[in-house]
């Protein structure tokens, strides 16, 4: 039997309710593939760990969680105490790069029995591919002088070697979906870095010439996944164009809320994280309102990480199963519980085998 060890932090707000229903349905899931089980080990890190401490996690936090398969984030972030930035760079961003997690995977797709807020969402089922350790959120930059003289720099920082990295990603996911792969640029604006980012696109892409492809400046971009989001399967997207990309997935698919993340270290020398897209939402907290789905969607791309895909198809299919029955949180236009959400999906994944 395949024991993996999850690292296992729930964070803060709503992160403290659909961890737990994740792991409900992790567990669900390994009962029904005899060659699976989990080892889960929590730990209290967050923004009340720092109200407590002075740090989001302690100093050997990344040697403590070096050892585990996988880390598995709920939420990170509780602005009326914690400055977003110190929530943001001392727990997450921290892992995402001490463990050179260079990839962020976010998936957005149509749900039977959602309310898109589109008028025909089309079935659309899109993959962005986000470059995740530099690009518009490099650290590189400062602030010097004060008043009206005060100067602001920020940096963006785009490497050939993470770039093509990302770029060879997408391609390759592509080839296991419907390839295609579009490149989300901004050349005729930013004069260096997109059209060195277009450069390596049109570079990588020599190496898959049975993969379509295309190239869109952000704002079109941006437009087109509202108005034809079926027309796309995997786009390619730097760190900040990949962030506002993904907000727009959320949204189209009815609620933030259900979407979810993977930050890959693609060597395997680190653990991977996952985390679902939305954040803390402090103010429906320990109110048993919070749409578990993001979360749970995240453990099914875990799932796949293990080479469990078949085992996670079934638990999406779970999640639609649901849908379907109406049975849904209220940001989603439902009346049921995160718990009662929780116990039909994995009701339904019982079911499916």
């Amino acid at each position: 039997m395949e024991k993996k060890k999850i690292a296992v932090i729930p964070g803060d707000g709503i992160g403290k309710e659909v961890v737990p229903a994740a792991l409900k349905v992790l567990e669900v899931a390994s009962h029904l593939d005899e060659d699976l089980q989990f080892d889960f080990t929590e730990f209290p890190w967050g923004s009340e760990f720092y109200l407590k401490t002075g740090e989001m996690m302690p100093k050997d936090g990344l040697e403590t969680l070096r050892d585990f398969d996988a880390v598995f984030l709920g939420a990170v972030g509780d602005p009326e105490r914690v400055p977003d930035h110190i929530s943001l760079w001392g727990l997450l961003i921290q892992i995402r790069r001490g463990f050179q997690q260079t990839i962020n995977l976010r998936p957005a797709r149509y749900f039977q029995g959602l309310d898109s807020p589109l008028k025909n969402p089309n079935g659309f089922d899109i993959v962005v591919v986000r470059e995740n350790s530099e690009g518009e959120y490099s650290d590189s930059g400062g602030r010097i002088h004060h008043g009206e003289d005060e100067i602001v720099i920020q940096n963006a920082i785009f490497t050939r070697k993470r770039t093509e990295s990302v770029m060879r990603y997408a391609f390759q996911l592509a080839e296991k979906r419907r390839k295609s792969v579009t490149s989300a640029t901004k050349s005729n604006g930013l004069v260096h870095s997109m059209p060195f980012w277009d450069e390596v696109f049109a570079e990588v892409s020599e190496d898959f010439t049975h993969i379509n492809k295309k190239k869109i400046h952000i704002d079109a971009l941006a437009a087109m996944f509202v108005t034809n989001p079926e027309s796309f399967d995997v786009v390619v997207a730097s760190n900040l164009f990949g962030d506002i990309l993904t907000d727009i997935g959320g949204a189209i698919m009815g609620s933030i809320g259900m979407a979810p993340s993977a930050n890959i270290n693609v060597t395997g020398e680190y653990p991977s994280m996952f985390e679902p897209v939305h954040g803390s939402a402090p103010d429906i907290a320990g109110k048993n309102r919070a749409n578990p789905i993001g979360q749970i969607w995240t453990a099914k791309m875990m799932l796949d990480h293990f080479g469990k895909q078949a085992l996670g198809e079934k638990v999406l299919q779970a999640i639609e199963n649901v849908t379907k029955q109406g049975c849904k949180t209220p940001d989603i236009g439902g009346s049921c519980s995160t718990t009662e959400v929780t116990d039909e999906i994995c009701r339904n994944l019982q079911n499916l085998i």
